[in-house]
């Protein structure tokens, strides 16, 4: 826990001076009495039961007094609390790498799947979209609530040439962000059709997007209300360089969960009969969540990848954040104040 204005703490000095004046009052009391009555009288009047249970009102009051002040200095702790979070962006790898048979039956319809029960675990109120990346990126579903056309969207993909990673974040950010302007940050053919959907003519124009103004980076991970979760099974080959759109994602607080698919030492896979070796880039997975403040995943197999959306899920419905706690220090405050009163009515027909 900590405060989030510590230098009220120094209010907290009044306690101890607040103890010392009651002990005064005590004092001075106690010799009164003994003045004007007799000493004998006074012992069996006051007995060692009466005598401790006469201090339990002033005690809870004083707790009630140290929490109020404790309160003014706005205290903060690190709390599990529903998520607020409104968007997820799930970014797909659909390269020609995806159909290697490392990951059964292979590691797209094993990607596949786990994203569409990932989909069904989410809440209702979720809006999810679907980015899907080869040598280019495209939005194949804009964020929805609706289930069935996501899943739709997933069972459509194709494998294609080509690894684009800054791109699927470029285009993830588009669909967070529709007002800013991130086609000139990707290639020149693949310009503007960011928001499009899979079958989109290509000769189409793409729609007038108004520049962003007045763009002030923000701590990064501090955007609540959307984040992407990125899948791959390589490294990138074309486009534009995933750690630079990282850095963007971070500059805007968009938080990136990146999850590499396949086995770490490779694959050979086929493709319009020539093989390739397919090696996931963890590294560059590693350091696009780290500077997101998301955080990498590894799935080597269809069961690790189907735990690794699980974790994520948990992580989206509840989530841990710092959270300014002065109300319950205020309520406790209340609480021992009213039972301060309550003891000192009770006891003695008075409030203290």
């Amino acid at each position: 826990m900590k405060f989030l204005s510590p230098i009220m703490l120094w209010l907290l000095l009044a306690v101890p001076a607040l103890v010392a004046l009651y002990l005064h009052v005590l004092k001075r009391k106690k010799k009164m009495a003994l003045r004007y009555a007799n000493i004998g009288m006074v012992k069996d009047a006051m007995g060692t039961g009466a005598s401790l249970r006469r201090h339990v009102p002033a005690a809870l009051f004083l707790i009630a007094i140290t929490l109020m002040l404790a309160a003014i200095a706005r205290p903060a702790a690190m709390i599990t609390l529903p998520s607020q979070r409104s968007q997820v962006i799930l970014a797909m790898d659909v390269s020609a790498s995806m159909r290697a048979a490392d990951v059964e039956p292979n590691r797209l319809v094993a990607a596949q799947t786990a994203a569409k029960t990932f989909i069904q675990e989410q809440p209702s109120s979720t809006q999810i979209g679907v980015v899907a990346f080869a040598g280019a990126a495209l939005l194949v579903q804009p964020p929805t609530t609706n289930r069935e056309d996501l899943i739709k969207a997933i069972d459509r993909f194709q494998p294609q040439r080509g690894t684009a990673i800054g791109s699927g974040i470029l285009v993830s950010l588009q669909t967070i962000f529709p007002a800013a302007n991130f086609d000139n940050k990707l290639p020149e053919y693949q310009r503007g059709f960011g928001r499009e959907s899979m079958g989109s003519s290509l000769d189409r124009n793409p729609e007038p997007r108004a520049a962003e103004e007045n763009f002030t980076p923000v701590p990064p991970g501090s955007y609540e209300s959307a984040v992407v979760i990125l899948l791959t099974d390589g490294q990138a080959t074309t486009g534009p360089d995933p750690v630079e759109t990282a850095r963007m994602a971070a500059d805007r607080g968009v938080r990136i969960f990146t999850v590499g698919l396949g086995t770490k030492g490779g694959e050979i896979v086929g493709w319009g009969g020539r093989s390739m070796r397919v090696q996931l880039d963890e590294e560059t997975l590693q350091t696009i969540a780290d500077l997101t403040r998301g955080k990498y995943f590894f799935a080597g197999s269809g069961t690790d990848l189907r735990e690794v959306y699980k974790t994520l899920n948990t992580q989206f419905v509840m989530e841990r954040k710092e959270t300014e706690i002065t109300s319950f220090f205020a309520a406790a405050a209340a609480l021992f104040a009213i039972a301060a009163a309550g003891l000192s009515l009770l006891w003695y027909s008075r409030i203290l």
